[in-house]
Order: C-alpha cells, then sequence, then structure tokens
C-alpha cells in the first residue's frame, strides 16, 4: 500500500500540466520533494503528515493610483455606464487590475498589500499628491485581501483632513467585517491596539508591525498619527507584541532608497535592530522595485517587494515579487515559520495586454508571448526578469540566499 501511494505521488506529479502556478503550494512541494528523495515504498508518512497542516499568508507590495489608472478605471466603467459621474466612487471599474491574483488571494490564510494612497475624497488625484475613490479599497477587500498596510509616504498627501477621512472610511470597512488595517491611528487607544495589529489565525496569533520612514508631508495635528521608523515607538510595538504573546511578529516596513535593487547599510542595520528586539519576518516595501534577501540570525529580511500594480513606466518597476510564508502547524501543538517563497509578477499596462492595467504572474506568462498585443511588451517583461535576477540574487527555482 505504500509503495502504491509513493508511486500515485510521482505520477500524479508527472501529469502536471505545463502551466506555471504563479504561488505553488508547500503542500505539493513537500509531496513532490518526499517523492523523489526517497525509494518507493520509504516515504515517510509522519512527516508528511505533519506537514499538511499549515496557515499561508501572501503579501504584495505598493497598491498605486496614479492618474492614469483612475482615468482608466473610470473608462472602463464608462464603457458599460457611458457618461457617469466622475465625482461619484462607483464610476470606476478596477476589476482587472488584480485579476489574476484573485485564486492566491483568495486561498491564503491571510492577504497583504500596501495601500499607497489616501483616501481624502473627489477631486481624485494622482501623482505626486494623492487621492483615490474609495471603491478602490472597496475592490482590495472584495479580491480578498485581509489587512491593509497604510504607513507609507503618501497616505498625508491630503494632509490632515485628508488623513481623517481615511482613518473613517478604512473604519467603515473593519466595522463591516470587511478588513483590518494598520500603520495609522485615530488615538491613543487605537494607537494601542493597532500597533501592532494582532491577527488570530487558528490559535495562531501573528502581530503585525508597519511604519514608513516618513511622509510627503507633515502632520498638523497628533492625531490622527502615522507610524514613522522612530526606534522609540518600534520598540515599543515590539514589546506590545510580546506582552499580548504573539506566536510571531512579522515587521512591515515602508524604507529603503527608491530604484535600487540592493538594500541600504540603513536598512541593514535597522533590520539588525529588530530582529534583536524580536521581529521573525521583515517585508519590506517603497523602493518601487524588488530588493536583494537576506537572513539575519536565520529570521528572513525581505528588503523590498516592490510595486502591485502601477503606471510606473519604467520596466523594472514594472516587475515585482509576491512573497508567501506558511506556518506549519505540528501534531504536538508546536507551529514552525517556513522560509518565504517568492513570485515575480509583472504589471501590464492598457494596451499591452487588456484595455486596462493588469498584473500577469511571470512564471507563466514568460512562454506565452501570443497573450500580448504587444509583443515587445513581452520581451521587455523577459529581459526585466533576467536583469532582476541578476540585481538581486533572487532565483525563484532555488531556496533563497542564505535560508537554512
Amino acid at each position: 500500500m505504500r509503495e502504491k501511494f509513493a508511486i500515485l505521488v510521482l505520477l500524479a506529479f508527472a501529469t502536471l500540466g505545463a502551466e506555471a502556478q504563479l504561488l505553488p503550494s508547500r503542500r505539493e512541494l513537500f509531496l513532490r520533494e518526499e517523492a523523489l528523495r526517497n525509494p518507493v515504498g520509504d516515504v515517510d508518512f509522519d512527516a508528511l503528515h505533519r506537514r499538511q497542516d499549515t496557515l499561508t499568508l501572501l503579501f504584495i507590495g505598493d497598491v498605486m493610483a496614479h492618474g492614469p489608472m483612475i482615468e482608466n478605471a473610470y473608462r472602463m466603467h464608462c464603457k458599460a455606464h457611458p457618461g457617469a459621474r466622475k465625482d461619484d466612487p462607483a464610476s470606476y471599474d478596477w476589476s482587472a487590475f488584480l485579476r489574476r491574483l484573485e485564486a492566491p488571494v483568495a486561498a491564503a490564510d491571510l492577504a497583504v498589500c500596501n495601500m499607497e494612497f489616501p483616501l481624502a475624497g473627489y477631486p481624485y488625484t494622482g501623482y505626486p499628491c494623492f487621492s483615490a475613490p474609495d471603491t478602490y479599497a472597496d475592490y482590495l477587500t472584495g479580491l480578498g485581501f485581509d489587512v491593509l498596510l497604510t504607513a507609507n509616504n503618501h497616505i498625508l498627501d491630503k494632509g490632515q483632513a485628508g488623513l481623517v477621512r481615511t482613518v473613517r472610511a478604512c473604519d467603515a470597512l473593519e466595522s463591516a467585517g470587511r478588513v483590518r488595517y494598520t500603520g495609522i491611528s485615530a488615538d491613543e487607544a487605537d494607537d494601542t491596539a493597532r500597533y501592532p495589529l494582532i491577527i488570530d489565525l487558528k490559535g495562531v496569533r501573528i502581530a503585525l508591525v508597519n511604519f514608513t520612514y516618513g511622509t510627503n508631508t507633515g502632520p498638523s495635528a497628533r492625531w490622527p498619527k502615522v507610524n514613522r521608523m522612530q526606534r522609540e515607538d518600534i520598540g515599543k510595538a515590539l514589546r506590545r507584541a510580546r506582552e499580548q504573546e504573539a506566536d510571531y511578529v512579522i515587521v512591515l516596513p515602508h524604507w529603503g532608497i527608491e530604484y535600487r535593487h540592493r538594500h541600504s547599510p540603513e536598512q541593514e542595520d535597522l533590520a539588525r535592530w529588530m530582529v534583536a528586539n524580536g521581529a521573525d519576518l521583515i517585508i519590506g516595501t517603497h523602493p518601487h522595485v524588488p530588493q536583494d534577501i537576506q537572513y539575519i540570525d536565520g529570521k528572513p529580511v525581505l528588503y523590498s517587494l516592490g510595486n502591485a500594480v502601477s503606471n510606473q513606466q519604467d520596466p523594472k518597476c514594472r516587475l515585482e515579487l509576491a512573497a508567501t510564508v506558511r506556518i506549519l502547524l505540528h501534531r504536538n501543538g508546536s507551529t514552525t515559520l517556513d522560509r518565504p517563497e517568492v513570485s515575480f509578477l509583472w504589471c501590464a499596462h492598457p494596451g499591452t495586454v487588456e484595455d486596462s492595467y493588469t498584473v500577469l504572474p511571470v512564471a507563466e506568462y514568460l512562454s506565452r508571448p501570443e497573450a500580448w498585443r504587444s509583443p515587445s511588451d513581452h520581451d521587455s517583461m523577459a529581459r526585466t526578469y533576467q536583469e532582476t535576477l541578476k540585481a538581486t540574487g533572487i532565483d525563484e527555482e532555488k531556496p533563497l540566499p542564505g535560508s537554512h
């Protein structure tokens, strides 16, 4: 019976379709490795069973709201509703933006993205002073994102009034049970409850610590507050996580030097300090490009995921990362934070693949140039992918650099 099962496992993987998955199941990878590692009949079923119960955490980078993106969403809506009012937040169709991520987002126990714009109301504006329709956040929550990160340099683009409105809009989504948010807080009590944000998943307590290096305009009042990259405040959040008996502390900084594929000495210095003070995993945003990955005392540091969806024209800003982290739940009640897995994404702009912006899993679309209206855009993706692998040292097919 053991031999028959092992053979079936091998056959199943031998017949997998050629189309690559965006975020392969850790269980599938384990089954494949176990079947190939052991002679037929020697699969370790106890080990296999221990690895089957998991929590899956998915992270993507900066969800931007550039002016052409807002205009495109309006035009897409007007295809079915000609003459829709621009000041109506319902007059914007974002559905194509992250359509191809629907399955992995829905499958994750916890999906997190960086909302790099305030919900400051009409008029809706893009770079350099963002304000997106509320329906953009509605779209992200409807897609299945469980947590919106809001500590970033654009959150105060519309000043204190825009921040107040953003807090109220996020509160409304949270009160409706649609999403949680962190990075900004309404008052001192809210700050204590939200920094860190504690998420309970099947009895595993996860603390999320989100902050930004700064904002493009300064605050004009103490509250609402944006979490900033100050060690005293970060240290308080890390201590609160321990006091609240968090099993894992995930730090989500908005930091680093834009457009650089390698992290800065300042990032590494802060990362080492955070690991020494209890961080189990660090996943950063802000540079708009993927950055290298490092292990510090066995703790993974993904310095930057890059953008998730944007109108930035530089090809290196259109290639980005999704990170999947799994927590293994063992039969004896213990848990293990598995090594992160990363997958590259490409942000296709209107007219290259569809009429709208749409994010593509690179592994699936590298071999599908026929999916493009613009063959040169496929070639740009392929070239940028190879350049980024070289610049960052990341290889999807191999363990992350420095992992154990």
